[in-house]
């Protein structure tokens, strides 16, 4: 069975760290490319980050020099780590799997809610 599980969401205040897990089940995590997507309310999901199978990343203009995107082929899971966190960065964090080659193949995750606030 095909899984993709996002955790680590929570309540931060602003200026805090989280680190956002997304473990994969039922495939192969090194033939994927992983990013991060997110939706606040009222708005559009948007690309918060992405990481291709063979290493190589891309952000979104509104998290560039604050969220760092890794992956662990051999533990089959993605993460993001979010620093120096803003109240606009609170949204539900959806975490997408792609194959490299078949773009076919594509899994979401149901979503961590993530809350910036004092």
């Amino acid at each position: 069975q095909v899984q993709v599980v996002e955790s680590g969401g929570g309540l931060v205040l602003p200026g805090g760290s989280l680190r956002l897990s997304c473990a994969a089940s039922g495939f192969t995590l090194r033939d994927y490319a992983m990013s991060w997507y997110r939706q606040a309310p009222g708005k559009e999901r948007e690309l918060v980050a992405a990481i291709a199978n063979f290493g190589s990343t891309r952000y979104g203009e509104a998290v560039k020099g604050r969220f760092i995107i890794s992956r662990d082929n051999a533990a089959n899971t993605a993460y993001l780590r979010m620093n120096s966190l803003k109240p606009e960065d609170t949204a539900v964090y959806y975490c997408n799997a792609r194959h490299w080659a078949n773009a076919g193949y594509e899994y979401w995750g149901q979503g961590t809610q993530v809350t910036v606030s004092s």
